[in-house]
């Protein structure tokens, strides 16, 4: 029988267990250190998903990745039904895949009702061996090869538009495929967006917004003028054709300009980003893609970055979003779905204070919502891709510590079997955590030292500040919240293999990435025969 808390909560490992009012589904994930299921169990040891973690790591090594899998699936839950409570419309939440891709995860995610938004070759395939439709993948990515936009094509997912070249790789896949809309006369009434010359080839578009960037005289209304001209069809077309089946289905990914707090790295909202159309191209691309018959463009989308703990920022985007879907309407643009992307925050350290899964919902729901009925608009497809707030807090990381190093009057380094090959946030973002000793739970927190890990880098520090018990080298450290791009942006970096992670669940423990051999790591190695002689 396990304890959520012990009586001085915060002179031990008790401190970071979840509140114990309310049941387990009404616990924010996010807002969490450790997972929901968490327990201190009668030998003081930590257990997670019903699992006494010296036990799994005793059965699977270390370093391990504990993933639990009620966790997971609530947090998946939170998002799906609030959005059913809150949006008066339509909505489907997608898991952005790349805080953990792998087959278990993608299955799981599925199972739950959710779509995936995936962000290259490797993750669409994952996703479709998992299982999961092609109708509720996003294929997302500023530099998607013609390979992987041609898999997404023949997959049947959607692909998220990020550039001009990207919309061009499209149309060329599209021609040499087949895939077009029929071109039907031109309705009656249509508006002044679908009046205009004869459309000259695609690439002369191109070329021709291209020179506009380059020349402050691009903006002039002469320039928009000879691009309208230039991209237009036929006066006798309607200003859009009507999708075919096997039209590509696209969304348009644009840059808002909002500003939000957090990392430089994981800001992707501003004007100055490498993700998206700019707010000055949206007359231009509007314009090339209402013309494009094989291309059906069914929505719009942003992200302004991750990690984010204000409501403010989202709430903007959703009127912001809700403008450029009028202003879509304007090229014929049939738009159905608007994608607010992710960025909701998790819990770290103490310190942190992110919103719960349901304010995040509700605010962003109440702004789509009331924009639209400003503008007398019909309620779209609300699209939401939440990723770190889903998986980080469900998954905790297991080290075996070894030595200690004592620096007089500076600092206590204290090593562990793994490190920035596992987890590279700290030294790529500076990121914080707090950590347990999960065979000591119980005892008095007394030590402030410094968690190491074992790659010859010497930023390769864990943790700077970890206040922990008197250990020794076998006690079992457990870094918390390590679900979001921690095996993602794994390494093999000093040639160590990557570590297995486990599901837990009601007890039961299963692998759902196995542990790299040493042969793992040359299996992709090649010796030239010339060289074959130096073996000997």
């Amino acid at each position: 029988m396990g304890s959520t808390h012990a009586t001085a909560v915060q002179a031990t490992g008790h401190r970071y267990l979840s509140e114990a009012d309310g049941t387990l589904a009404q616990r924010s994930p996010n807002q969490q250190l450790l997972p929901l299921t968490a327990t201190v169990n009668q030998k003081e040891q930590l257990e997670i998903g019903g699992c006494d973690v010296v036990d799994l790591v005793q059965q699977f090594g270390s370093p391990l990745y504990i993933l639990d899998e009620t966790t997971l699936r609530s947090a998946c839950r939170q998002y799906r039904d609030a959005f059913a409570r809150y949006y008066p419309g339509e909505s489907q939440v997608l898991y952005a895949s790349k805080a953990w891709n792998c087959l278990a995860v993608c299955a799981i995610i599925a199972s739950e009702g959710l779509g995936i938004d995936i962000v290259s070759g490797g993750e669409l395939y994952t996703a479709l061996q998992a299982g999961v439709s092609p109708t509720k993948l996003y294929l997302h990515g500023n530099n998607k090869s013609r390979e992987e936009l041609q898999f997404a094509v023949e997959a049947g997912c959607t692909i998220v538009v990020d550039n001009w070249h990207e919309l061009k790789t499209l149309v060329a896949i599209a021609e040499e495929s087949g895939v077009r809309r029929q071109e039907p006369e031109r309705a009656e009434g249509a508006g002044e967006a679908g009046r205009a010359n004869e459309q000259e080839p695609l690439d002369l578009a191109f070329e021709t917004y291209s020179s506009k960037l380059s020349s402050v005289a691009a903006q002039s209304t002469t320039q928009n003028s000879k691009l309208s001209s230039i991209t237009a069809q036929s006066a006798t077309q309607n200003s859009i054709p009507p999708y075919s089946p096997h039209s590509i289905r696209i969304l348009l990914r644009l840059t808002p300009g909002i500003e939000c707090h957090t990392h430089d790295y994981i800001r992707t909202g501003s004007i100055d980003s490498k993700f998206g159309f700019g707010l000055d191209q949206l007359d231009d691309v509007f314009q090339l893609i209402s013309r494009e018959p094989s291309l059906a463009c069914v929505g719009l989308h942003a992200h302004i970055g991750s990690q984010i703990f204000e409501l403010e920022p989202h709430h903007d985007l959703g009127a912001v979003m809700v403008q450029w879907l009028s202003k879509a309407a304007q090229y014929g643009l049939p738009i159905q779905e608007l994608d607010i992307g992710g960025g909701l925050g998790i819990r770290y350290t103490e310190a942190d204070d992110p919103p719960s899964i349901d304010a995040w919902v509700k605010v962003v729901s109440e702004s789509i919502a009331a924009a639209c009925q400003a503008q007398n608009l019909p309620l779209p497809r609300l699209l939401s891709e939440p990723g770190r707030s889903l998986i980080g807090s469900a998954c905790v990381t297991a080290y075996t510590m070894g030595g200690q190093k004592v620096i007089p009057g500076l600092r206590t380094y204290v090593t562990v079997d793994g490190g920035m090959s596992d987890n590279p946030r700290p030294i790529t973002y500076q990121s914080v955590y707090r950590a347990v000793v999960a065979n000591r739970m119980s005892a008095p927190l007394t030590e402030t030292v410094t968690i190491a890990g074992k790659h010859c880098e010497s930023g390769d520090i864990v943790i700077q500040e970890a206040l922990l018990p008197a250990s020794q080298p076998g006690d079992l450290l457990v870094v918390m919240a390590t679900g979001a791009y921690n095996y993602s942006m794994g390494s093999n970096y000093n040639r160590i293999p990557r570590p297995a992670a486990v599901l837990v669940h009601d007890g039961e423990a299963n692998i759902i990435l196995q542990r790299e051999t040493y042969q793992d790591l040359i299996r992709q190695d090649r010796l030239p025969e010339r060289l074959q002689t130096l073996q000997a």
